[in-house]
């Protein structure tokens, strides 16, 4: 369920007063265990949940690819199906270490707990694509995006991010309070649809563009990262340095591109 319903909420406009109900977006905890470890708890919006652990994974440097991972279940002592356990192939070598994230991570900050900025640049190398798209084709995918964006129509509290290929198509959306959880949903959609790596596919987020957004892109190999708002000076300095295309501002007939505008045909 992305929403809540909300019974006795007190509303007032222009000088009314009402007691009406409301719709909220749904926030729930999420234990993320491999091989029975807990290596994160993040705040998201319940559904799509092997999907977000998946992405995650792949983001943070556990794993590489579908085959790495051979189930993804719910832990049967949690009634709430809030603990996942992802079960990894054998042979797959885990550095718990390697971990850059604290174990507990909110929904309105990701980033929070990095150890290091440092360690994450040297996870993933730069981006090698030789992607091309127009200028209309990029132009139109936010507008592709919102009209796919059901739960925020319905609470306004929802960040949305869509995966689109070099044509424009939109291939995977997800919604979720955490923009960084959406993102990883849908890097976690195409790892487990075997799509990884999404070097000729491009990232389009709601809000604005972070390094973690642009750092998770880069470990799905995504060369083109859109936000309909403002990138971060890390997130620029990051996408400069790893090949990938940066744009900002996306909105009809306008955008920035921050880095690498050749992949762009204006």
């Amino acid at each position: 369920m992305d929403s809540v319903h909300i019974p006795e909420v007190v509303r007032y406009r222009d000088g009314d007063v009402a007691q009406v109900s409301d719709d909220v977006a749904h926030e729930e905890p999420l234990e993320i265990r491999v091989r029975g470890r807990a290596v994160s708890v993040t705040m998201r919006t319940p559904g799509h949940d092997d999907e977000l652990a998946a992405g995650f994974l792949l983001t943070e440097g556990l794993i590489r690819r579908a085959a790495d991972v051979l189930r993804i279940e719910p832990c049967d002592r949690n009634d709430e199906g809030n603990v996942l356990n992802v079960v990894l192939a054998p042979d797959v070598h885990v550095d718990f270490d390697k971990l850059t994230r604290h174990v507990f991570a909110s929904s309105s900050c990701g980033l929070c707990g990095k150890a290091t900025i440092d360690a994450v640049r040297a996870t993933f190398p730069p981006v090698e694509s030789d992607l091309r798209l127009d200028a209309a084709t990029l132009l139109s995918m936010p507008d592709a995006m919102r009209k796919q964006q059901s739960t925020f129509d319905l609470t306004g509290g929802l960040h949305a991010a869509a995966l689109f290929d070099a044509g424009g198509k939109l291939l995977v959306l997800r919604e979720d309070v955490g923009r960084h959880n959406a993102v990883d949903k849908v890097i976690g959609h195409a790892l487990l649809n075997h799509l990884v790596p999404l070097d000729r596919h491009v990232l389009v987020v709601s809000g604005r563009s972070s390094f973690e957004i642009v750092q998770k892109a880069l470990a799905a190999r995504v060369p083109v990262i859109a936000a309909v708002s403002a990138p971060s000076s890390l997130a620029v300095e990051f996408a400069r340095e790893n090949k990938q295309t940066l744009v900002g501002f996306l909105r009809p007939g306008r955008m920035n591109v921050y880095s690498h505008p050749e992949r762009i045909r204006f």
